[in-house]
């Protein structure tokens, strides 16, 4: 069974769906209304679980009940959340997010002011007991301290390389597989064009960039070539997440695929399904589901 160890951020999501996302001030009213966990690195975790992996979540979260409910959610998804931190005195993360009827999205996030940046205390776990790292950038110490670890022992590291205000170019240097967003990447390199922009972000140490473009799919480099896996088309109503599901699926086709065409076709199809439901966890398929799913297409 492969196991992951997925380290960053766990958000409460307020979700409000309405027919139109809001150009300007005012007051609207939405058609429906869910909370559910969120966060990259979480729901990454729950995909990876779902999937079949053996997951820990590493994290931060606040002594509030907000706090107890995201470590609940996890653990019903059979994550294990036994390294998270609680912080007594600290509120957690939350965020808003406006879905639209057709599934696109605003988010809002208020990252917990509280929960401290500190990362030292990962020293104390054995990251060599995993077979891929992912890392999101929202907890820069916390993903630089586990990177460095677990390339120390020789570990796989996967990099959820979205925006951030900080410079995510160390994080980057110490991913084997660093995965961007299409504003993250051309956060990093100022380069609008897919293939000079990977190009721009890949350096000496990681030997794989990705890039995923939502429904037109993932772009990336392979042996110095620039790669493509078209998006499925599918009936789309939420997309919240859908980056999130898609990293945690490749961290664990990477764990188990030898064929990088292969393991990104997979994420696409997993992150594809989680699409046709609402909520940014609720749609996302087992491994029968996707391959299912996969075997439709050939």
């Amino acid at each position: 069974m492969t196991r992951i160890a997925c380290v960053g951020i766990t958000v409460q999501d307020r979700l409000y769906y309405v027919e139109k996302l809001p150009q300007g001030g005012g007051k609207y009213v939405a058609n429906d209304y869910r909370e559910i966990g969120g966060g990259p690195a979480a729901t990454a975790a729950v995909t990876a679980a779902k999937l079949g992996a053996k997951v820990d979540f590493i994290g931060r979260v606040g002594g509030d009940n907000t706090g107890q409910t995201l470590l609940d959610e996890l653990a019903s998804y059979g994550v294990n959340v036994g390294y998270t931190r609680r912080y007594p005195q600290a509120r957690s993360s939350q965020s808003a997010v406006l879905v639209d009827a057709q599934g696109e999205r605003i988010i809002v996030n208020h990252p917990s002011p509280d929960l401290p940046e500190e990362a030292g205390w990962l020293n104390q776990i054995d990251f060599s007991q995993y077979d891929v790292v992912l890392a999101d950038v929202r907890w820069h110490h916390g993903a630089l301290t586990a990177f460095t670890l677990a390339r120390q022992a020789g570990v796989t590291t996967l990099l959820d390389a979205d925006v951030t205000p900080q410079d995510i170019r160390p994080l980057v240097a110490l991913a084997d597989h660093a995965a961007f967003s299409e504003p993250g990447l051309l956060r990093i390199t100022g380069e609008n064009n897919v293939e000079k922009s990977l190009r721009a972000a890949k350096n000496d140490k990681n030997g794989h960039v990705y890039v995923t473009q939502g429904k037109q799919g993932c772009f990336w480099l392979e042996n110095g070539q620039l790669k493509h896996q078209p998006g499925f088309k599918v009936k789309v109503v939420d997309t919240t997440g859908a980056g999130d599901v898609f990293h945690g699926a490749l961290a664990v086709t990477l764990g188990s695929y030898t064929d990088i065409a292969e393991a990104v076709r997979y994420a696409n199809a997993v992150a594809a399904l989680k699409c046709t439901r609402p909520g940014g966890r609720a749609g996302i398929p087992d491994c029968d589901q996707t391959n299912s799913f996969l075997a439709s297409f050939v």
